[in-house]
């Protein structure tokens, strides 16, 4: 272990929450998850958690077109139910960590982050950097962001996680583990087409074929499915911060992942 090595690690939304029924938990997967988390936190792994909305913001922001800003009278109120329902999931999360006693500490993406015309330009990055050096949990999770230009935006996991590993990168060795509910990156919907084949790599040399391969996400997701995270996570390894996505619903693939050991899954690097 390198110990100033800092692993971000994400929980996908499709991963603890079922996308096709609004507002369901996958308990048995997250009770698994914050097991896992546990004992990696235990073993002395520095660790920052973050979980995508999954069936919560996401229902509420596309009634609401919140990613469009504000645009009308409902996209006030549509803006704070959003968060209602991004906040309503973290909590929940944060319950099943603390059941095993990992001292997991929320933050708010729209506390510490401010967007224009959807990117985000300022991140404050005191409050975890302050949490991690006091043994603590920063989770972070996708929400609702205020947006300079259009009032209200959308902030995915994936976006929040690529402005805080840059900010972070000047502190520790950031590395980034994405648990998601596939094996990695297919180069077709494994879900629709059996015969799809897992990516192992993606780095310079096939990133372009694998971004014209992949598309949105399956279910409802205003923040743009595969597609986003390659693209994301990409950027991120031209910066020397690399990834690996594996899947969450396998028993010990997250404390593989973190440990270096061999596991099947789709690594990002340059």
């Amino acid at each position: 272990m390198v110990e100033n090595r800092l692993w971000m690690i994400k929980l996908g939304g499709s991963l603890i929450t079922n996308k096709e029924k609004p507002y369901t938990v996958r308990y048995n997967v997250l009770r698994r998850l914050a097991k896992e988390i546990a004992m990696l936190h235990k073993e002395g792994y520095k660790l920052l958690l973050g979980h995508g909305g999954g069936s919560f913001p996401h229902i509420s922001a596309r009634k609401y077109r919140t990613v469009d800003g504000i645009i009308d009278e409902r996209s006030r109120i549509g803006m704070s139910i959003v968060h209602r329902d991004a906040e309503r999931l973290n909590m929940i999360v944060l319950r099943y960590l603390l059941y095993e006693d990992v001292p997991a500490y929320p933050i708010q993406t729209s506390a510490i982050s401010t967007t224009n015309n959807d990117k985000i330009v300022k991140i404050f990055t005191y409050p975890i950097i302050h949490l991690l050096r006091n043994g603590l949990i920063p989770v972070v999770y996708g929400d609702v962001g205020i947006d300079t230009s259009k009032g209200c935006t959308i902030i995915s996991t994936e976006a929040i996680f690529e402005a805080l590993a840059r900010e972070l990168s000047k502190e520790y060795t950031v590395k980034i583990v994405m648990c998601e509910a596939v094996d990695g990156v297919y180069d077709k919907d494994p879900y629709r087409y059996p015969d799809a084949k897992l990516i192992p790599l993606i780095n310079e040399k096939n990133i372009e074929p694998v971004l014209k391969m992949v598309g949105g996400s399956a279910w409802i997701d205003v923040t743009g499915g595969m597609k986003h995270k390659i693209e994301t996570l990409y950027g991120l390894a031209k910066s020397g911060i690399s990834s690996v996505i594996v899947n969450g619903r396998v028993r010990g693939r997250l404390i593989k992942a973190v440990k270096g050991l061999p596991v099947i899954s789709t690594r990002i690097e340059i």
